[in-house]
């Protein structure tokens, strides 16, 4: 099968983005995986697929899917690039576009600088919602992780998250505890961990070890969960600027029962096709 795609990336959090609208799209997980990877094939942290809405009132519907073939829930630097890619593609004209996703629906919003806002939706903090194994709704809690205690917060921004701060993200043990953190049994849908440095009340700098991707450049849903545990635990103050590795995002987040809003860039870098096996 000759595939069409679009190489994007949003703050080097990269995307192999495949329109399923004007083609036909059935791949599998050894095709996403192939597609995924940066030796035998174009290379990405996550591969997204826009497809026709399922539903009345939203305007497509967005699946995403790790380097590892799994398909997961939500991806905040994708949604990014999600209205980047449907309006450079003329598939709508709208600055404001409703986006079915396995985790609901979400509305991102192509700003005039060219940078792009996504509301992604409440924050989550209820355990079995996350979903994470605990007796307590504490926001701080303590997670055995390489025979040491753990202060984590778990929030949910349509997928899970494991929060903790550290005191220089650079010195971070990410690579060591990150793919413990992730498929920790407390976490029975996996998780992904974030390393989170306070600067001050409103700037942090972020790492995060993803789910089925391991650690990139920047993770969108991740600097929305870091922020909401940062405000939680009365350590910040919206909004908030959240330093990655690959760039700057913006996040607001005014409390309990609101939405957070974030703000980042979004960039095409090449169209191309590929034959898959």
């Amino acid at each position: 099968m000759r595939l069409r795609f679009t190489k994007m990336h949003g703050l080097g959090n990269d995307f192999v983005v495949v329109d399923a609208i004007n083609q036909s799209v059935e791949l599998s997980a050894a095709q996403v995986r192939f597609l995924s990877d940066r030796h035998f094939g174009v290379g990405c942290d996550q591969l997204l697929v826009v497809e026709a809405p399922s539903s009345s009132g939203v305007d497509f519907r967005y699946r995403i899917y790790n380097a590892d073939g799994g398909e997961v829930e939500q991806c905040g630097n994708g949604a990014r690039c999600f209205v980047r890619f449907v309006h450079d593609k003329h598939l709508s004209d709208k600055r404001e576009i409703r986006v079915e996703t396995r985790s609901g629906v979400i509305s991102p919003r192509l700003e005039s600088d060219g940078k792009v806002t996504v509301d992604m939706g409440v924050p989550v903090f209820e355990p079995r919602l996350i979903p994470f194994v605990s007796d307590s709704a504490a926001v701080v809690q303590p997670l055995e992780v390489s025979g040491r205690s753990v202060p984590i917060t778990a929030v949910s921004m349509g997928n899970p998250h494991a929060v903790q701060v550290v005191a220089d993200v650079d010195a971070a043990p990410v690579a060591r505890e990150g793919p413990a953190i992730e498929s920790h049994p407390r976490f029975p849908a996996r998780v992904n961990a974030g390393f989170m440095q306070v600067l001050d009340p409103h700037h942090i700098r972020l790492r995060v070890y993803e789910r089925g991707a391991g650690e990139t450049l920047a993770c969108g849903t991740g600097a929305c969960a870091a922020v909401v545990a940062g405000i939680a635990r009365g350590l910040l103050e919206s909004p908030v600027r959240v330093d990655t590795r690959g760039g700057e995002l913006s996040i607001a987040w005014e409390g309990s029962g609101r939405p957070v809003l974030m703000t980042g860039p979004a960039v095409s870098v090449f169209d191309a096709e590929i034959e898959l096996p």
